[in-house]
């Protein structure tokens, strides 16, 4: 997009037509949400934790403190076209970097919960080191490029090819990793019939949980492919706000999950080799 026609879709977002308004408006709205969960969740999760070593810990709050409220911010500096073009390219792409990877991140690092095979966790584990290279690195240079050369047809086309890559893939990347918690997730739930209703309770709300996320994560790529740009890069850090505050929700269910585990007369069932220690 040329900054011609930013500058034209930013005028008409804000102050011409009442659907155009509609978006500005709207951009405004999703701002507010992911800015006070980002906010809320920077005083929740130092606060839920014990220990402040393990890499779910870590994952969550730089999702939150350096993900959602600089992206936020970035962001919305981009689509009203406010000075300086640099702070709100640094913004929005340093908090995209700490935001959208750092979500599989979160993920993986309470995958080994509910699966203990060292061949998916290490799959899992090298596959988010290389979308940081080869995904993260060329969606931060095409942005920067497509926006301070914004006459440049090939800055502009590569980013735009690159963003829907990006969106596509990372949205296929979580959706896998969701798949693989729910597989094992379903596993633990057949292995243990006799199990207690509350454990299986548990293990269906944990499912609910990561079908809703998945079903977020494939709103952001239907919008990106109806060519709803803007909407899609701002209802973005309040997608991924909502999704880490159902990690508390994910948080408690797996405390209660591991603490029922513990007390089972027959531990080898679940097959969790790991200790509240592992998260708190």
């Amino acid at each position: 997009m040329s900054e011609t026609e930013h500058n034209s879709l930013t005028v008409q977002a804000v102050y011409s037509g009442s659907g155009n308004a509609a978006v500005g408006i709207s951009i405004i709205v999703f701002m507010a949400i992911a800015l006070y969960n980002a906010l809320e969740l920077s005083v929740l999760i130092p606060l839920s934790f014990h220990r402040y070593r393990s890499l779910y810990f870590w994952a969550l709050l730089t999702s939150a403190v350096l993900g959602v409220i600089p992206q936020t911010i970035g962001q919305g500096l981009q689509y009203f076209n406010l000075e300086p073009l640099w702070l709100s390219m640094f913004l929005s792409n340093f908090g995209f970097v700490f935001l959208v990877p750092n979500q599989s991140v979160v993920l993986y690092s309470r995958l080994h919960l509910v699966s203990q095979n060292p061949l998916v966790l290490g799959f899992v584990r090298w596959l988010i080191v290389f979308c940081y290279i080869t995904i993260v690195i060329p969606t931060v240079t095409l942005n920067v490029g497509s926006s301070f050369v914004p006459q440049s047809t090939a800055w502009v086309k590569g980013f735009d090819v690159m963003e829907r890559i990006q969106v596509t893939w990372f949205t296929a990347q979580e959706i896998f990793i969701s798949t693989i918690y729910i597989w094992d997730t379903i596993r633990l739930i057949r292995l243990s019939p006799e199990a207690d209703a509350r454990r299986h309770k548990i293990l269906y709300e944990l499912l609910a949980i990561n079908i809703a996320a998945i079903a977020m994560d494939l709103s952001l790529v239907i919008l990106q492919y109806k060519g709803l740009y803007f909407t899609q890069i701002e209802l973005k850090p309040m997608v991924y706000s909502i999704k880490l505050k159902l990690e508390f929700a994910v948080l408690g269910m797996l405390v209660s999950l591991v603490h029922s585990h513990s007390s089972s007369s027959n531990p080898p069932t679940w097959g969790a080799d790991c200790t509240t220690s592992e998260w708190s």
